[in-house]
């Protein structure tokens, strides 16, 4: 009885019971849930603070899956929404069944929610009752879990203290980036619901391995449904991490793309203080001044609005940014002089990693911390971190071989990462032998050491 009573007062202390619910492996909350009523009931935030949806046709509207999502919803905090690219979100052209002539197909999505059966079937989804036919039989019923936007509506009004928003849209092929995909109608879908549900604890979001055009498709001032109140939600976003495919770069690459995402980070640009973009694969030019860029001012015939290609961009300036981090881009060195020089007074930390000047050096584009300063003690503050292995001089192996295994380990050594502890135990005894020596070197060595080795 002793034992259960000072067990019962650890468990009603709030600090020591969250403490240790904390230190329990999250693959182990699920089973500590299923001891009593009450262990679910305290572990169950923990266990759904983070929850990943990934969207298939039934997710958002089986009835057993919405009622699960109803009691848990309360607890979420970080949603993770993933939808690949796969080949089941491939949308084939809609054709005629009778002529095989491809048909038009006008979105426009679809928002309104009922239960009364006779008001939903009188109302077409798709615009009329000959495309809604043609859409049913030939889309599969991905497509039109990925269009219904109710059932977006109703998930995301059953977590009301979401904080964090990740999108992940990862594996688009390259030949895939001009036509729209089921993926697409699911940002469209997801958006709309964000924009019309109450989440006043909204103020981050991450998206991962997106795709270039789903700028478009999550942009509420130019996607699909997009109403004038539309922003409002996304002005509550302080924190944005964008890591977005990239089209390789040339002296004139595809504008298209360059320009919704400048659009899009307008969106944001009241509100957000901490950013961090990253191109997925190789470099490609910098999202903060796509106004200075030539190949998006230039007017060519070649693109797909040349009656607004000599419109120049707006500059695009973050008010209220504090953190910047870019990284894998190509930019000029006066771009990012006059960055800085436009965020001097809310800016206090950025880092370019990755990042490759086109024109100009580092001392040219950082000259503004010169001026802002007054000095150049900034310089002094400057670290630059690298990896320098410690090699230990073999007894018994010759000069010229110790240099050669050094530039070696250099050459075989990946740019960003360091060598796994795999890697290390992989490889043969006599090359661990050449590196180190035999264990009695190692003795000596570390016996004569000035350090005290037990």
């Amino acid at each position: 009885m002793a034992s259960a009573a000072a067990f019962l007062r650890f468990w009603l202390s709030d600090r020591p019971r969250d403490t240790f619910l904390f230190y329990i492996p999250r693959e182990e909350l699920p089973t500590f849930r299923l001891a009593c009523h009450d262990f679910g009931v305290r572990a169950a935030p923990l266990l759904f603070n983070e929850t990943t949806i990934t969207f298939r046709p039934s997710t958002f509207t089986k009835p057993a899956r919405m009622a699960a999502l109803d009691r848990i919803g309360h607890h979420i905090q970080v949603l993770t929404f993933s939808m690949p690219h796969t080949r089941e979100t491939f949308l084939p052209p809609l054709l005629d069944p009778v002529t095989g002539e491809e048909q038009t197909f006008v979105y426009e999505p679809y928002t309104q929610s009922t239960r009364d059966q006779a008001t939903r079937l009188s109302n077409p989804i798709y615009g009329s009752w000959e495309l809604t036919d043609l859409l049913v039989k030939q889309y599969s019923p991905l497509f039109h879990a990925a269009a219904n936007v109710p059932s977006f509506i109703r998930a995301f009004k059953a977590a009301p203290t979401l904080k964090h928003l990740k999108i992940l849209c990862p594996n688009q092929e390259a030949g895939q980036r001009y036509r729209r995909s089921i993926v697409d109608y699911a940002l469209i879908s997801l958006r709309i619901a964000v924009e019309r549900s109450s989440l006043p604890l909204l103020n981050s979001l991450t998206l991962v391995s997106i795709h270039p055009g789903a700028a478009l498709y999550l942009n509420p001032t130019m996607g699909f449904g997009a109403r004038p109140y539309s922003i409002k939600k996304w002005k509550q976003i302080k924190n944005l991490a964008i890591c977005m495919d990239s089209i390789p770069f040339s002296p004139y690459p595809p504008s298209d793309h360059l320009k919704l995402l400048h659009s899009y980070l307008h969106v944001f640009a009241s509100s957000v203080r901490n950013f961090v973009f990253r191109w997925h694969g190789s470099d490609g030019l910098s999202p903060l001044s796509l106004d200075k860029e030539l190949c998006l001012q230039d007017r060519s015939p070649g693109m797909a609005c040349p009656r607004r290609c000599h419109i120049a961009l707006r500059p695009l300036k973050f008010e209220k940014l504090r953190t910047l981090e870019v990284e894998s881009i190509v930019v000029d060195a006066s771009q990012v002089s006059s960055f800085i020089t436009a965020h001097r007074h809310t800016i206090r930390e950025f880092n370019f990693e990755d990042t490759h000047l086109r024109n100009g050096t580092w001392d040219q584009a950082l000259a503004p911390l010169t001026r802002i300063s007054g000095s150049e003690k900034w310089k002094e503050k400057a670290e630059e971190v690298m990896d320098v292995p410690l090699l230990l001089s073999p007894v018994g192996l010759e000069e010229n071989k110790a240099n050669d295994l050094v530039v070696d380990y250099f050459n075989c050594k990946p740019r960003v990462s360091r060598p796994s502890i795999g890697a290390w135990q992989r490889a043969g005894e006599r090359s661990r032998e050449l590196f180190w020596g035999t264990p009695e070197h190692m003795k000596r060595f570390l016996r004569t050491s000035i350090f005290s080795w037990r």
